[in-house]
């Protein structure tokens, strides 16, 4: 069974070759590293794990289920890092207690337990700085034909903590760890129990009921977290009116998620998520509202066409820019100039 040993993971969390060569040309490094001692280049190995047992079989884990497995990092030779590619969804449970952790320019503290989530095609590993360690720890991995034709698998993009980067990952209590521990026992007893027609029912219902703890754990970091995401609120609000007044509008068109987001070197999953905690609107919502005031306000200079104020704002054709207003107002840009 599962025991409370948690791992000293490297993690970098980008999606796609796109996205790492944005974030480099950010001025990231676009990897999670332990600090303390040079990168010798012991992580430029790459190795993909396409499928669960492939995984399984580099750790000395019995593959249970070819599409899902609760994997005992302490089973696994002892080996040198390298940089791993994973076809399906993993969490690792994690305890770094061998330094602190540093994501591009910023150093995070991760003494406390954490989970981060991957999503397939996502990158994590460990740099070792060429030196043999011993893996420990669990994670959970299950492949996305597992859960096709499931109701998780219908709503599986709902959880963003998927698309979050690794400084955005999810801080555990004590008491929340030990949830997250029940969770992965009731999976790998589920996995040791000979399989019935209850079986992948039970698997998938754990998985979901974890998620669905994570979602609560989430809520609560947003919350107790206040240091770290004290004036996001504010500085997106600068950033908003600040967009409009250097006319970035005309340069790069509507203001969007991901632009703040990058502004904030936040995730744009992790700041929609941390706006509608604090606004009760997602990200979207509220960019088109403050849109929408500013069209209000310019829509009473008479000398200007609805057309003119639409390109103003950043749309790209003025038909797109006169329904979101008649959406958000009840009546056309003309309809509120004549009224008012």
């Amino acid at each position: 069974m599962l025991r409370d040993d948690l791992a000293c993971i490297w993690i970098g969390d980008l999606p796609t070759i796109i996205a790492d060569l944005w974030l480099y040309w950010q001025g990231l490094h676009g990897y999670l590293v332990i600090s303390g001692g040079q990168n010798d280049g012991s992580m430029e190995k790459m190795l993909r794990f396409e499928t669960v047992r492939d995984y399984n079989a580099f750790n000395n884990n019995e593959t249970l289920h070819p599409q899902v497995s609760v994997v005992d990092f302490s089973k696994a030779a002892p080996r040198q890092g390298s940089k791993m590619y994973f076809g399906f969804y993993t969490i690792f449970l994690k305890d770094v207690k061998c330094g602190d952790m540093v994501y591009g320019r910023h150093h995070y503290d991760y003494q406390e337990g954490t989970l981060v989530f991957l999503a397939p095609g996502q990158v994590a590993g460990v740099n070792s700085n060429g030196e043999t360690y011993q893996p420990k720890g669990f994670g959970l991995v299950f492949h996305a034909d597992f859960i096709h034709g499931t109701a998780l698998g219908k709503h599986i993009q709902d959880y963003s903590f998927f698309s979050y980067q690794s400084s955005e990952a999810l801080h555990l209590s004590e008491r929340e760890r030990r949830i997250v521990l029940e969770s992965f026992s009731k999976i790998e007893y589920e996995l040791e129990h000979a399989i019935d027609k209850h079986s992948k029912q039970l698997i998938v219902s754990n998985i979901e009921l974890f998620l669905n703890y994570c979602v609560r754990f989430y809520d609560r970091q947003f919350i107790t977290r206040d240091n770290a995401h004290k004036g996001i609120l504010e500085k997106f609000e600068t950033l908003l009116n600040g967009y409009y007044q250097s006319d970035k509008s005309q340069a790069l068109g509507l203001p969007s998620v991901g632009y703040f987001a990058g502004e904030l070197n936040l995730s744009p999953g992790y700041f929609g998520d941390l706006i509608r905690k604090e606004t009760g609107k997602t990200a979207h919502e509220y960019i088109h509202s403050k849109v929408i005031d500013m069209a209000k306000e310019r829509i009473f200079d008479h000398g200007k066409s609805v057309s003119q104020i639409a390109f103003e704002l950043g749309f790209k054709y003025p038909q797109h820019f006169t329904r979101l207003f008649k959406q958000r107002v009840g009546m056309t840009p003309n309809e509120y100039r004549a009224a008012n």
